[in-house]
């Protein structure tokens, strides 16, 4: 007769067959049933391996209840057993879980190891837990855990995550030995933290340890290196990688073109962006973004036209481009390719295309991308109207600009000084006035920008008592300081009103320095005033400020011209030969069917060149019957003054304008249209009488745009009161 296993082998066996169950059980009754069974089964004094292994062994189990098991366990097992446990916690949803657990096990007497402490950590570092941090690393300490290299790390992570970046670095300068991970950790903390120098440095006594920096590292520095906009760092990291002839992945290439693309080394962002193999889409934005901030519009689109497949940013990247480099048909070219293209287009695509509308300054371009804006439901949008206000007043479309302003659902600041800036810019100097007083009845506080278009207006229309008060007002009532642009209007204003002396003593009593800006309002106004000594004064200050400056060397030349001191002008034109300086030439456009048409003085460029000067003769000579004289003194240069006559003649936006009659007249029905022209300089005084006379005599409105504003002439007068 065989005698009957032992108790105890009987009892095991029960165990490890319920536990084999267990690893199979789905639900937590299912979990709780095979506990019970143990307690009831087992005959053992200690079940606390029973239980432990109960708690983790099945995926199922909830956390609350393997926490409450652990606490029922009479003696804590060895940390073998459960530093699984906490490094499964640490990675969980629930990494406070962890700092709990660990709290249990202290509470119960359970020991810790080296192992037991960096999972602990980590769940400190994603909640935080500074307190708790600190009482983990003083039981380190106690254990004789902090020689350990993953202590150390955590430790130093877990207060760089609580924003004790000192006391992370004190931990990193006590560790005797640090690995690649220990120095990423450190200078990844620096990053995260924007003590970029302090990560470059970092980097730096890392280049003279022993240990050779990953991709990981060189990625985060060189991430660094972008945000700081430190040219010097961006080239020890170049010599870094050329001398150490360093492998680089995709990674690292991405992360080394996007930072000397941002930095605008886009000779270096080439040669690294020629070593990739596969360029993605985000890379090659970025070097379309920086080859355009750089001004090299064609290796830009080259990049871009390489580009298969784009995305929104990368099509609103190259329609930015070319509006903000002032290539405002190339960004509406591209932003209709985006369209035919299936990509919609989102605000900021949008506001790049406002903008270049504003800069062509084409009113039937401005109401197509207003009805786009429509269309595409972003008409509502406030910073949208806010634009549209903006871009119809450069185009001319004062009165649509209106219209949008008063259709707003909601208006802010900057839809009223938008709306006054466009008054002012129009020269409708009573409506801005009006709109300002609106605008204050309205509760609608008015800010520094709000101000610059006011005094703008009263600038331009010779208000002069009316821009003293609200100059006054900007700290009287608004508590706002002036700024170098409202003492330029200021100084602007005085100088359009010839009280050249009132201008001067503004410049001599601003809090801080003139600009060239300022100086040149006032050697402008006396060369149109004929104020000689106090204009040549103005010009030196502009050259002491800027030797180069081609405004003052070209205004100082033409105050020599208007008073026939050739030899001065000859001296300063050979200056500026010397320092390879010119005057801006006169470039006029005008928009026929879609198309624009650019004229310089004297140009024969265009295909009906001999029919345009054909109809300018003609215009002559009407006009001379209206009493018209050529002004020969707009000529500023040493020539006989029949040449003279000729050269006033044929200034661009005669040219323009001669053009626009020309193909208007041919245009069935086109009595009364508008003739728009953009000029990039100052209308002169000739062309201005010209124009005047043309709407007269011609029955013609006309909007011309040049440098500083608009002139609206209609029936022989001009918006401007001839102030201007």
């Amino acid at each position: 007769m065989s005698l009957p296993p032992p108790i105890h082998s009987t009892a095991v066996s029960a165990a490890n067959t319920i536990l084999d169950k267990l690893s199979h059980s789905k639900t937590l009754n299912h979990v709780k049933q095979l506990h019970a069974h143990i307690l009831r089964t087992v005959i053992d004094n200690d079940l606390s391996s029973f239980l432990f292994d109960l708690c983790f062994s099945s995926s199922s189990i909830s956390l609350s209840y393997a926490l409450s098991l652990f606490s029922s366990i009479p003696t804590p097992p060895e940390s073998v057993v459960f530093n699984p446990f906490l490094r499964d916690l640490s990675r969980s949803n629930e990494p406070r879980a962890t700092i709990l657990f660990y709290q249990r096990i202290r509470h119960a007497g359970g020991r810790l190891d080296q192992f037991s402490f960096p999972p602990i950590l980590k769940a400190a570092c994603k909640v935080s837990a500074f307190f708790e941090g600190m009482e983990i690393h003083g039981v380190a300490f106690k254990m004789a855990t902090l020689s350990d290299p993953f202590v150390q790390t955590g430790l130093m992570d877990m207060y760089a995550s609580c924003g004790r970046i000192e006391c992370a670095r004190n931990v990193f300068d006590e560790m005797s030995q640090r690995d690649v991970v220990t120095w990423n950790t450190m200078i990844d903390r620096y990053c995260r933290c924007g003590l970029l120098d302090e990560a470059f440095k970092l980097f730096e006594e890392m280049k003279f340890s022993n240990v050779m920096p990953d991709e990981m590292i060189l990625c985060n520095i060189v991430s660094a290196c972008g945000r700081t906009g430190n040219m010097s760092y961006n080239r020890a990291i170049y010599d870094f990688l050329i001398e150490n002839d360093v492998s680089m992945d995709t990674h690292l290439l991405t992360a080394l073109v996007t930072m000397y693309a941002g930095s605008g080394c886009m000779d270096m962002a080439r040669e690294f962006f020629e070593k990739m193999s596969v360029r993605n889409l985000f890379v090659s934005t970025a070097m379309v973004s920086g080859y355009s901030k750089a001004g090299r519009l064609n290796e830009a689109r080259v990049i871009f036209d390489q580009t298969e497949k784009k995305d929104l940013v990368c099509w609103t990247t190259m329609i930015s481009a070319y509006a903000e480099n002032d290539h405002p048909q190339e960004a509406l070219r591209v932003f209709d390719e985006m369209r035919y293209s299936g990509i919609k287009p989102d605000l900021i695509t949008m506001f790049s295309v406002i903008s270049a509308c504003a800069n062509l300054g084409t009113l039937g371009n401005a109401k197509w991308v207003h009805h786009y804006t429509h269309i595409s439901g972003l008409e509502s949008v406030l910073p949208i109207n806010n634009a549209l206000i903006n871009m119809y007043a450069k185009c001319g479309g004062l009165n649509e600009a209106r219209n949008v302003f008063e259709n707003m659902p909601t208006r802010n600041v900057v839809s009223w000084s938008s709306m006054i800036n466009a008054y002012s810019m129009h020269g409708e100097a009573s409506d801005a006035l009006i709109s300002f007083a609106r605008m204050k009845q309205e509760n609608a506080v008015p800010n520094a920008i709000t101000f610059v278009g006011v005094l703008y207006g009263c600038s331009h229309s010779g208000l002069v008592e009316e821009g003293k008060k609200i100059f006054a007002s900007m700290t009287d009532e608004y508590n706002i300081t002036p700024t170098l642009e409202h003492y330029g209007c200021m100084v602007d204003l005085f100088c359009r009103a010839n009280r050249l002396q009132e201008a001067l003593e503004i410049i001599e009593s601003m809090p801080m320095a003139p600009n060239v800006v300022i100086w040149g309002s006032l050697m402008s106004a006396c060369r149109v005033h004929g104020e000689l000594k106090l204009g040549e004064s103005a010009a030196k200050h502009i050259l002491k400020l800027e030797p180069d400056h081609d405004g003052a060397l070209v205004l100082m030349s033409n105050i020599y011209a208007r008073e026939q001191r050739w030899d001065d002008v000859r001296n300063i034109r050979c200056v500026m030969k010397e320092k390879n300086v010119f005057k801006e030439k006169g470039l006029s456009r005008i928009d026929l069917n879609g198309k624009s048409h650019e004229f310089l003085i004297g140009d024969k460029r265009h295909k009906q060149s001999d029919k345009i000067y054909a109809k300018l003769d003609e215009v002559v000579s009407k006009l001379k019957l209206a009493g018209y004289v050529p002004h020969s003194g707009s000529v500023l240069v040493d020539v006989e003054e029949e040449e003279k006559n000729d050269l006033v003649l044929w200034h661009s936006e005669k040219l323009a304008l001669c053009f626009g009659l020309m193909n208007k007249e041919e245009e069935k029905g086109s009595c009364g249209t508008v003739i728009r022209i953009v000029k990039n300089l100052r209308v002169c005084e000739d062309c201005h009488t010209f124009f005047k006379l043309v709407s007269k005599v011609y029955e013609r409105e006309i909007i011309v745009r040049d440098r500083t504003r608009f002139h609206h002439y209609k029936d022989g007068l001009c918006s401007c009161r001839d102030y201007w």
